[in-house]
């Protein structure tokens, strides 16, 4: 049963592409995928793109013409919880997309054709996700540019969105938004939502896992960009491999 492991930006892949035993570069659909084995597990790689169309077409490519069984998303993430703190890791439980406002024809981000508002991930896989993420942070250590002090694994609701949330303003609009419908989303990214959808869809068991890179406040753009060259890749790489070897 082969596992994808997909990521939106190279930085959050290389170390695992580097690890790739038996490598196969194919192109389909104009993206790059990489087949091989990681801990002697059947995976492809690929980078979903940023977005949520493009994620949906990654993640639909790799049901249909690489028959993957399952997928596994790894990445940043700007944290909009409180006590979601930068170094933090949240495994997805649900996810809902903060843009999707088809009212007054359905209620305000309810999913058109499918009568709910949220879309599930798979618990055993986001079980073994949570496990894993748990396993690196009692064992990374303090990283480099990080503050001082253990990080926590957070479990539970990630809104995505066409938008990259960058202002404190926005961020509190966003989760106060949400939050009087009940939604209290832990962290915003741009493409987890569109894959669990497609998933849904295909009935394919579907995990993310996302490292706070920053607040998504007025600083996100500066902390983004460190972090995912100093934090990300090590964090997907070593969540990933212990995922791999209990699969």
């Amino acid at each position: 049963m082969t596992t994808a492991i997909l990521s939106a930006l190279p930085e959050e892949q290389a170390s695992l592409v580097a690890r790739l035993e038996r490598a196969q570069r194919l192109t389909h659909a104009g993206r790059s995928f990489w087949r091989g084995e990681l801990c002697e597990r059947p995976v492809v790689l690929a980078l979903s793109g940023i977005g949520k169309v493009a994620a949906a077409t990654t993640a639909t490519a790799l049901i249909e013409h690489f028959g993957v069984a399952r997928i596994v998303f790894t990445g940043v993430a700007g944290g909009l919880g409180d006590g979601v703190n930068v170094g933090d890791v949240v495994v997805a439980e649900t996810f809902v997309q903060h843009d999707m406002d088809a009212s007054p024809l359905f209620p305000r981000w309810e999913l058109p054709g499918y009568a709910r508002t949220r879309l599930d991930c798979d618990a055993h896989l986001s079980t073994l996700l949570r496990d894993a993420a748990r396993n690196c942070l009692s064992g990374a250590g303090r990283l480099p540019g990080l503050d001082d002090g253990a990080h926590r694994v957070h479990h539970g609701l990630v809104a995505s969105g066409d938008r990259f949330v960058s202002s404190a303003q926005e961020a509190r609009q966003l989760r106060e938004g949400l939050g009087l419908a009940g939604h209290n989303a832990l962290a915003v990214e741009m493409e987890g939502a569109a894959v669990a959808q497609v998933c849904l869809d295909y009935a394919i068991p579907f995990a993310a896992i996302r490292t706070i890179s920053d607040r998504a406040d007025d600083t996100a753009h500066v902390d983004f960009a460190h972090f995912v060259q100093t934090v990300a890749s090590r964090y997907a790489e070593h969540m990933t491999q212990a995922l791999m070897r209990v699969l």
